[in-house]
């Protein structure tokens, strides 16, 4: 249920509801949101990480989508290494244990979806268990795919090549590779205004 609010017009605040689930917002509602809700609203961009949204909302206001997305994507850019490695970490394995246990984020799990992943065999599955595990052994953290370029062969590919990679590669690899889901959730989160639009 979204908590009770006076109107937009008279708090300049938008509902989100205790989850951080709302309708679309444009980004001049965003500029609006005290940095509670605004962490509310796009604390889900990043896994697990609403610290993210947190470091943004100091570069209010934004004047647009792209400026939204560029702030957002600064405050992973601009954290310690350490700070990074834990974002990394937050992101669960494809066809984990999570996924089984049905632990996912709501984002996450129409994501790995989206990509097969809920459906897999149970020798697909067992490739998916060897290949996280071999993974996480080398590099300390779990692979981060966005899921949605690829299918569940394309992801086993990958997961098998990007295992000769360096520890400092695969951390440059990682962070791209969230930053391609960081923007498609966002994406799924603005709506964008036309001329003459919302105000």
């Amino acid at each position: 249920m979204f908590e009770e609010r006076e109107s937009e017009a008279t708090t300049g605040r938008h509902p989100v509801d205790e989850q951080g689930l709302m309708g679309r917002i444009t980004v001049r509602e965003a500029n609006r949101l005290d940095r509670e809700d605004f962490v509310r609203a796009f604390g889900s961009v990043y896994e697990r990480s609403p610290w993210v949204a947190e470091r943004a909302w100091r570069e209010r206001p934004f004047e647009g989508p792209e400026n939204l997305r560029r702030a957002l994507w600064r405050a992973v850019y601009d954290a310690p290494r350490e700070r990074q490695l834990d974002l990394i970490r937050a992101h669960p394995d494809l066809a984990g244990k999570a996924a089984v246990a049905g632990e996912l984020t709501p984002e996450s799990e129409r994501e790995q979806s989206s990509a097969g992943l809920g459906r897999l065999s149970p020798e697909e599955y067992e490739r998916f268990r060897d290949v996280n595990a071999a993974y996480r052994e080398k590099f300390g953290f779990p692979m981060v795919v966005y899921v949605r370029e690829h299918t569940k062969d394309s992801i086993l590919a990958q997961a098998e090549a990007r295992l000769a990679n360096t520890r400092e590669r695969e951390v440059g690899t990682a962070l791209e590779e969230i930053q391609k889901i960081a923007a498609s959730r966002l994406e799924d989160l603005i709506e964008y205004e036309e001329k003459g639009g919302r105000q």
